[in-house]
């Protein structure tokens, strides 16, 4: 039952994270491209105060939920939920020491000077998004192969407790 109940929140979870940074990838970055400047760098500087926490936050459960279905699954479900927390992970290093350094520049320029180089700055950035996208959507659709295809094997521990005579 426990793995079950993990299962779905880590479908929960990496669904979510995959969704939001989907919808930032599809949507939001797009827009940005049709607007002119000091309206991108404003809004983008707005909406990092608001999605700072909350995507922190859809990054740390879906890591958890991950790592938690790891650690109380066996077999292949284990290694699965592992390999998608691994993943999760990687969105967040990405996130971290790729887009959240260049969402700092933004900032600045949102109220100074823009640098002759943005163009540049502004497609690294979309390709660290899509590749944080990327991870996050190969997290979900390795839970969805578990929730769908595989049969949870107990941790070697639940199997020792319900081996036990009653």
């Amino acid at each position: 039952m426990r793995t079950r109940l993990l299962t779905a929140a880590a479908l929960l979870t990496t669904g979510y994270l995959c969704g939001a940074f989907g919808y930032g990838l599809i949507n939001v970055a797009q827009a940005f491209k049709t607007v002119p400047l000091d309206v991108r760098f404003t809004f983008h500087t707005a909406l990092m105060k608001v999605n700072g926490p909350v995507m922190q936050s859809a990054m740390g459960l879906a890591a958890l939920t991950s790592l938690l279905l790891a650690i109380y699954s066996g077999g292949v479900v284990r290694r699965s939920a592992a390999t998608a927390f691994g993943l999760v992970l990687t969105s967040f290093v990405i996130t971290r020491f790729g887009n959240v350094p260049i969402n700092g520049k933004i900032k600045q320029w949102a109220v100074g000077d823009v640098p002759a180089d943005y163009a540049q700055i502004l497609h690294r950035w979309e390709l660290f998004h899509i590749a944080r996208t990327g991870t996050a959507l190969l997290a979900f659709l390795i839970i969805i192969a578990i929730a769908v295809y595989a049969q949870p094997a107990p941790a070697a521990k639940d199997q020792a407790v319900s081996a036990a005579p009653n």
